[in-house]
């Protein structure tokens, strides 16, 4: 094991993820001499700058928690319980994570599932919100985020009640999401979701910047949130009420030039008031179905070329099914999605699907329907 990741395993272990001076450190002298120093009680490398006496008592508090960390033994342990480490260079490390700020640098990330880490994050967005979200709330953030993973974009959220909940369960009947957590990963924080995050990890994966065992405080959550804003593209606010973490999440969004978006709520929500700010102030775009999300995350060399170009609509088509057709993305869509977006009747749909089916113009797929790559040549629906 060499001796940058052992070092940056055991400082996951000592010291708070996102601490500036500790940041600010690593990034000019790599993780394995700040932690040699650590473990042999030398004073802090910084060149001979004098250092506040606060700083000192704080280098002196994880040089004592140092001695007690054997950063192999915490691997050993981990793997034991399916949790991996992954490091900056490692094949499945997320490339946006590079691009924080070396004061808000990640030292590493732990990671639990079957997904691959970095590929789930290529084609990405993030889905925020309150914890005490509205019904309305929790149908945006559902069918948005259902619709968003049969698009084949990964859902990342924090694992919390409410919004972002919502969005796991959706994006997971789907496809994909990943859940980025303020705990250890064998710690389950909210208690109630031990149940979704043991089903979550069969296609994605659970994150933290928190060894085992750790149990999270409320600054916790706030030093999260730049990861969820960091590991996607785009961040989408459901929910937010005049103070909601979710605000917090989008100020890392906007402060890492990330597309910052937001769905308006009604006008007497409390819990919408953190959204409309942001509309209102222009920090956000407002946002209200997952093709206006798309829209905005493909310019950002999201998604292939082919895959979101003008779809094809045959001209030998009858109105009813060209409208069908026409609803019906390569991404894939839910039958009711389709109904909804074109002949408003379930029944029609699914006969009309049928026999696009049966001409190879529309396919099967987890998410429901969609189409081919390419259109087979001489086939008729008539």
């Amino acid at each position: 094991m060499e001796d940058e990741v052992r070092a940056r395993v055991g400082l996951t272990a000592v010291a708070p993820p996102s601490d500036q001076w500790l940041g600010k450190m690593v990034a000019r002298l790599g993780a394995a001499p700040v932690w040699e120093a650590l473990v042999s009680g030398a004073p802090p490398p910084t060149g001979g700058r004098t250092l506040s006496e606060g700083l000192l008592r704080q280098w002196r508090r994880w040089a004592e928690r140092s001695g007690e960390v054997a950063p192999d033994r915490l691997l050993d342990t981990s793997a034991e319980a399916g949790v991996r480490f992954v490091a900056p260079g490692d094949p499945e490390w997320p490339g946006r994570l590079d691009e924080l700020p070396g004061g808000r640098l990640c030292y590493g990330l732990w990671v639990r599932g079957r997904g691959d880490l970095r590929n789930l994050c290529l084609r990405s967005v993030s889905v925020v919100g309150s914890r005490t979200a509205t019904s309305y709330g929790l149908h945006v953030a559902s069918e948005l985020s259902y619709d968003l993973a049969g698009r084949s974009f990964t859902v990342v959220s924090g694992g919390a009640y409410g919004i972002d909940g919502a969005a796991h369960r959706a994006a997971h009947a789907a496809g994909s999401t990943v859940v980025v957590l303020a705990c250890g990963l064998d710690v389950d924080y909210p208690r109630g979701h031990a149940g979704l995050f043991a089903d979550l990890v069969a296609k994605g994966v659970l994150v933290s910047e928190w060894p085992l065992g750790h149990t999270p405080r409320n600054p916790d959550f706030l030093v999260r949130n730049r990861l969820i804003a960091a590991l996607t593209p785009g961040t989408v606010v459901v929910e937010a009420g005049r103070r909601s973490g979710a605000l917090n999440t989008a100020t890392h969004a906007t402060d890492l030039n990330r597309v910052l978006m937001a769905v308006p709520g009604p006008v007497t929500s409390l819990m919408s008031v953190g959204c409309h700010r942001l509309l209102r102030e222009g920090r956000a775009t407002c946002v209200t179905r997952a093709d206006e999300v798309v829209e905005l995350i493909v310019p950002l060399g999201e998604a292939d070329p082919e895959e979101t170009g003008p779809l094809e609509v045959p001209a030998d088509l009858d109105r009813g099914t060209a409208q069908v057709l026409a609803a019906v993305t390569r991404q894939g869509v839910g039958p009711a999605t389709v109904a909804a977006n074109s002949t408003g009747n379930m029944e029609s749909t699914m006969r009309a699907l049928g026999m696009l089916a049966a001409a190879g113009l529309v396919e099967r797929c987890a998410a429901g329907w969609r189409r081919p790559a390419r259109r087979p040549k001489g086939r008729s629906v008539r």
